[in-house]
């Protein structure tokens, strides 16, 4: 599967208004794989599939975590806006037959991160934060972190989401906290903030 072919699988599923998100964070993720030396396909290919699940019915996924041996059952705990991620990596790996772990863990935690995210998995999980059509206070910043410091914009990112669960009053996902954690302790031996 190229990255055309993905693009047009996730078109299938979505709204035209998502549809644009989708094709915005594959560019912005392909302008990070250049400046990170990145592998283009594998960022590309998550990139383009990273919503794949989005629109689906919350029941479907439900069935999916409930299901699949590979799923967490915790994200039942959770509100089901997390689900699509790790529910469309698997129906990725199952439908399309991606095989690729580094593609498939993008997809899974382009929402939550995890602790000790590979390149690509960072790319694909900051260009869905930064694509050109968000527009909320913090993405400034991420942007400009975006070019600076990899670790630090993932970073910063996962600091501006648990602030925004806490103040909704929202739980915030172990993986996001242990993503944040591991990020915190890297920087910190780096010499911190760029």
């Amino acid at each position: 599967m190229n990255i055309e072919q993905a693009l047009a699988e996730t078109k299938k599923t979505l709204s035209v208004k998502r549809y644009e998100h989708v094709e915005r964070v594959t560019e912005t993720a392909l302008d990070l794989a250049d400046y990170y030396d990145a592998d283009r396909y594998k960022v590309g290919l998550a990139a383009a599939l990273h919503d794949y699940a989005k629109h689906m019915e919350v029941s479907l996924l439900k069935h999916w975590i409930v299901t699949s041996t590979n799923l967490p059952k915790d994200l039942l705990q959770y509100h089901h806006e997390l689900w699509h991620g790790p529910v469309g990596a698997e129906m990725v790996r199952y439908w399309f037959q991606v095989k690729d772990k580094e593609v498939l863990n993008a997809i899974k935690s382009h929402t939550t991160g995890h602790n000790q995210m590979s390149l690509i998995e960072k790319i694909i999980f900051i260009a869905d934060y930064i694509e050109p059509g968000r527009n909320f206070e913090a993405v400034h910043e991420a942007r400009r972190l975006a070019k600076v410091d990899l670790n630090q914009a993932c970073h910063y990112s996962l600091q501006q989401t648990i602030f925004f669960l806490m103040s909704q009053g929202q739980p915030v996902y172990p993986d996001t906290f242990q993503a944040y954690n591991g990020l915190t302790k890297l920087i910190n031996q780096n010499g911190g903030y760029k």
